[in-house]
């Protein structure tokens, strides 16, 4: 993609604390953005400069995207709280879940080891971004795209229009790219360092979120006609629901190949004996930690005070979740609604009720 989709506006002055400017984007990755309560579109005026050169961890091209695309930032940062989001959503059972320690690093120190959850994360953080721009364009969000360009599908009938505003994934996949692979791609590694095997798996998870985001996008119609004989059809591109997206990468997760360096220095899978992985499918070069107790080193929480399942077996479960160290039951109480309902028209009225459950909480 280049750099020029648009040429910026002439610069106007933007109001901003200093200070917090300055510690508006910690790392790399989108991640900070998200965390950072200072994300609100009047702090990106296209062509505020001073914005961007106060921006800390911004390599030299990240920079560059930032002063050309300033509105962008915004729904950077947008894309990857959903993708924190979803993340926590579906490992919410598992020993590590997905938790935001601070807004330096995010998730901590766990992802200087090259496991699958580090997988996941980059995944899903790249597919949230593609996610945010592609619907920022959509809706008039920004000034350097609109809506989706898409070719018309050759198996639409014939009588169908292809139109209507559609979700400019073509962009938002471009512009992700762009901006979150800047910094990997701008360093530079000895060849066969295990550094050098980071920036490959890091990449190739990033790739594997946004094809996620592609696979998945599908052809939405709505129907006109006189009293809704869908005579006629408007047919246009749409994103999937980010949940679908979410439990396809955790599918991805579960079956996510291990890697090494060959004597080439390319990553090439550990056994031989499955089918190599895809630019679709998650990679990772080191073993994931067992997360069962607080780790400085490895930045594991620990499972420590987690609700576990009494009743299952599986990773929810208080066996797995508390690593056999036991758990203790507790009495709580909840509040949820009851007695509901339908009143013409047209609403549901509920009464809120009160009951005491059993909770089930690792030692």
């Amino acid at each position: 993609m280049h750099h020029d989709l648009r040429s910026p506006e002439p610069a106007r002055e933007v109001s901003i604390c200093p200070n917090s400017a300055i510690d508006l984007f910690y790392s790399v990755l989108p991640w900070s953005l998200a965390m950072n309560p200072l994300l609100i579109p009047e702090a990106y005026i296209i062509g505020a400069q001073p914005l961007c050169s106060q921006l800390v961890g911004l390599s030299q091209g990240q920079k560059k995207l930032c002063q050309l695309y300033q509105d962008h930032m915004q729904y950077i940062g947008e894309g990857a709280k959903t993708g924190i989001r979803e993340c926590q959503y579906q490992f919410r059972h598992r020993r590590w879940n997905c938790s935001t320690v601070d807004n330096s690093s995010v998730f901590g120190r766990v992802m200087q080891i090259g496991s699958r959850e580090t997988a996941f994360t980059y995944a899903i953080s790249a597919a949230g971004v593609v996610n945010a721009v592609s619907r920022a364009c959509r809706e008039g969000e920004l000034s350097s795209c609109g809506c989706s360009r898409a070719a018309r599908p050759k198996d639409l009938p014939r009588d169908w229009l292809w139109g209507g505003c559609g979700d400019n994934l073509n962009y938002g996949y471009r512009f992700s790219k762009e901006f979150v692979d800047a910094r990997e791609r701008e360093k530079s590694y000895a060849k066969g360092s295990f550094e050098s095997a980071r920036l490959m798996m890091n990449l190739h998870n990033n790739e594997a979120g946004r094809r996620t985001v592609s696979d998945l996008a599908h052809v939405s119609c709505k129907c006109h006609g006189v009293s809704g004989s869908c005579s006629l059809k408007t047919c246009w591109l749409q994103l999937a629901d980010f949940r679908k997206v979410g439990e396809t990468l955790k599918e991805k997760y579960d079956s996510a190949a291990s890697m090494k360096l060959n004597s080439r220095g390319k990553l090439v899978q550990r056994d031989s004996k499955f089918n190599p992985p895809t630019s679709h499918d998650l990679v990772y070069i080191e073993s994931s930690p067992d997360y069962c107790l607080s780790n400085q080193s490895t930045g594991s929480l620990g499972t420590v005070g987690r609700l576990c399942n009494k009743t299952s077996e599986g990773m929810d479960g208080c066996e797995l979740m508390c690593c056999g160290r036991g758990y203790d039951q507790y009495k709580a109480q909840i509040v949820e609604r009851c007695h509901c309902k339908f009143h013409w028209c047209c609403y549901v009225k509920c009464k809120r009720c009160t009951k005491t459950v059993d909770q089930f909480v690792c030692k």
